[in-house]
Formats: C-alpha cells, sequence, structure tokens
C-alpha cells in the first residue's frame, strides 16, 4: 500500500487561503475514490481543473465476446500482436469481464497529441518490452522491463517511451488495486513476512508545472466508451499536492519469492489482490528443499478462478513449448497441471529462472476475436500422454 507522499509547494493546513506569488489564489482538488472513504490526494492547481471547452465525439470501445461459453484451455502467442503507433489504438483486449480487461498493447510511440485518463477502472501496466517515462498531474515515473506500474483511477497521464519497441500486459479493475492485506499490520506498513515493502516502491518525482491556456485534448474511458474532451488548460498545472492516491512502480524483480520445504501453492506469489481477481509474480527461486519433494506444481482444479498466466521469461519447468509472451487460459471447473514428464523430470531440480505473471479471476472470463486469432488451437490437449 503507498504511503503518504508530497510533491511541490502545499499550504501549511488544508482547505484554506493559499495564495499565488503575484496575486489570486491557488485552486484546490480533492482526488480520492470510494466516495469519501478510500484514499485521496489533494492538488493546487493554477487554473481550475473543471474547464471544459467542448467535447467532440464519443466511441464504443467496449469489448465484445467472440464465444459465449468456454471450457477449452488455450494458448495464446501475444507477441504475434501487430505493433501500431497509437498507445490507445494499440491496446488490444484480449479477455474481460464485468470485474477485469485484460489486455496486450504494442505501442510504437509516445503520447504527444493527447492526455488520456480511465475515469471507470484502476490500470495495471505490466512491462514486458522497452522503457520510458509515465508523466502525470502528479509527476513522473520512470519504467523499463519488468516493471508493474499502478495508476488509480481517474488519473490524467501521458507515456514517453524510449523506443519503438514496446510491449505491455495491462489489467484494467472495475474494483480498486490494493497490496495484499495479509502483508500488513492495521497502520498498513507492510510486515516482515512480505515479499516486498515500500522501499521497493517507486514514487512520482520531478513535478512539472505547465501553465498553459489553450485547447488540451484530453481522452476519458467511461462506461466502454472514449470522450475526446477539449480542457481550456494544460492538465499538469499542479503546483503541489499530497496524500495517498497516487501512480506507482515495482519491478517484479524486486518480489522476493517465498519457498518451503515442499511445494507452495500460487498464493504465495501474490503481489495485488482485488475484491474479484489477485495477481501474482512467479519468479527465479530456489526449489523446495525436502529431500523428496516435487518441485513442479501437483495437478489442481480451477473450481473458481479461471487461471490467465502470462509467461515473460526464462525457462517454464511444467510446461512444454512455451516461449516469452505466450499466455495461457485454464477455466475453471478444468483442472490442469504440469505438461507430461516435467513433474518427473522436475525431481532433483534446485531451482527455477521462470519469470511470469499470473491474474485470477473470480468470475468467468469472456475471449475477444483478438484472443481467438492470438490462439494456437491445440494447446487443450496438449496433457495427452
Amino acid at each position: 500500500m503507498p504511503r503518504y507522499h508530497s510533491l511541490g509547494t502545499i499550504p501549511h493546513k488544508r482547505h484554506t487561503i493559499f495564495e499565488k506569488p503575484d496575486g489570486g489564489l491557488y485552486y484546490e482538488q480533492l482526488f480520492g475514490t470510494i466516495g469519501f472513504d478510500g484514499m485521496s490526494s489533494l492538488m493546487y492547481h493554477l487554473h481550475r481543473p473543471t474547464q471544459v471547452k467542448e467535447i467532440l465525439k464519443t466511441q464504443d470501445i467496449s469489448p465484445k465476446a467472440a464465444v459465449e461459453y468456454h471450457v477449452k484451455s488455450r494458448l495464446l502467442k501475444g507477441l504475434e500482436l501487430s505493433p501500431e503507433d497509437d498507445f490507445l489504438i494499440s491496446r488490444k483486449v484480449i479477455l474481460f469481464n464485468s470485474d477485469v480487461h485484460v489486455s496486450l498493447a504494442a505501442p510504437k510511440k509516445s503520447m504527444t497529441n493527447y492526455f488520456y485518463k480511465n475515469a471507470d477502472a484502476d490500470e495495471l501496466l505490466f512491462i514486458h518490452k522497452g522503457s520510458g517515462t509515465l508523466k502525470t498531474l502528479l509527476g513522473e515515473i520512470s519504467f523499463g522491463y519488468g516493471d508493474y506500474i499502478l495508476i488509480p483511477r481517474g488519473m490524467i497521464y501521458q507515456i514517453h517511451f524510449d523506443t519503438e519497441e514496446n510491449r505491455m500486459l495491462i489489467t484494467e479493475s472495475y474494483h480498486p488495486i490494493y497490496t495484499p492485506k495479509r502483508y500488513r499490520n492495521w497502520f498498513g506498513q507492510h510486515l516482515e513476512h512480505s515479499p516486498f515493502c515500500e522501499r521497493d516502491f517507486r514514487l512520482p518525482s520531478n513535478l512539472q508545472t505547465h501553465d498553459e491556456l489553450g485547447d488540451f485534448l484530453i481522452k476519458v474511458k467511461k462506461q466502454g466508451h472514449l470522450h475526446d474532451l477539449v480542457y481550456a488548460s494544460h492538465p499538469f498545472d499542479v503546483i503541489g499536492w499530497d496524500g495517498y492516491n497516487y501512480p506507482y512502480a515495482f519491478s517484479i524483480h524486486d518480489f522476493e519469492p517465498i519457498t518451503g520445504r515442499v511445494h507452495q501453492p500460487p498464493p504465495v506469489h501474490q503481489t495485488f489482490e482485488t475484491s474479484a481477481f489477485v495477481v501474482c509474480s512467479f519468479c527465479p527461486r530456489l526449489y523446495d528443499y525436502h529431500p523428496q519433494a516435487i518441485p513442479a506444481p501437483y495437478n489442481h482444479s480451477n473450481i473458481d478462478s479461471d487461471e490467465v498466466l502470462y509467461y515473460v521469461d526464462g525457462d517454464f519447468m511444467s510446461r512444454k513449448n512455451i516461449d516469452q509472451g505466450y499466455i495461457s487460459l485454464h477455466p475453471a471447473g478444468i483442472p490442469h497441471g504440469p505438461h507430461p514428464g516435467t513433474y518427473e523430470a522436475s525431481i532433483g531440480k534446485t531451482k527455477t529462472e521462470e519469470l511470469a505473471v499470473m491474474i485470477d479471476t473470480f468470475r468467468p472470463l469472456q475471449l475477444t476475436q483478438t484472443a481467438l486469432n492470438l490462439d494456437d488451437g491445440k494447446y487443450f490437449k496438449s496433457w495427452l500422454e
């Protein structure tokens, strides 16, 4: 859970007069969630953050299901998704339900002629390839290979890339995304047994305050539609802010795996949680050290959840014919486990170098046509002897 953070200049007391050096007042804005009960930050703007000049167009971007029901395990070849110049256009939903949208993106160009805000969902961006800078009205965060970037709903941002080769896994959550509650004490501080702590989070810095008037295009996603709004002032005009509601980054390489004498269940890899799904990080680690341990995972039934595994890098010891960017979908109600031969072959192994991101949803996912286009079509038979 992010800790208290502050950047720029703020008044001694909130909700009091804050004067500009040349006269006039800065404009205070509460940026909060869950009514007035969730995390919030207080911002101070040069100009009113409410000045909408025009609403240009609205586009329906809600995902469409390509199949109504599914019980088939699938393997999607994610890196076969074609790159596109624009960040938003490159985002392709592959799996979704009413709680979460899972997308792939391969953007080539930086966002320079518009700003973006998701008014409905927290966004968790996982950076598989590429690097750059997330620019927001609360400051900037540099990112690179292996980074999670958590962007709270309602945050206005741009992404500037260093190169044209960029690959992302994007999780849009219609429920707030937190770090697991069991990792935190009653004050919110991460406990000693947590596989990461506050020191591992990278918070916004380098607050850039733009005093500019004109026409500024902000694309707002709301209720499955993308709305083009023109604001009268630059959205990054914040002179200072403080609070708990802001974007932050966390590297999967800073996740410290929890191991044991025998194979540990997937919750030990948990990194983020919501009321509707969890996100786990599978990282290089030592294997189980009981003398008769079987390091490969045991067969297990997905009775209550769909399991999505995004393979990032390394050697995936329980799977055959897996490459970078592949995505396996194991639907609820259908047991799955290690591929034939891998269970036995894992005995005696001492470590794994696998790197993967897992999303387990508590309601069934639907597949889009983009997902079917990436599907190898035969993965569900891969457990046959």
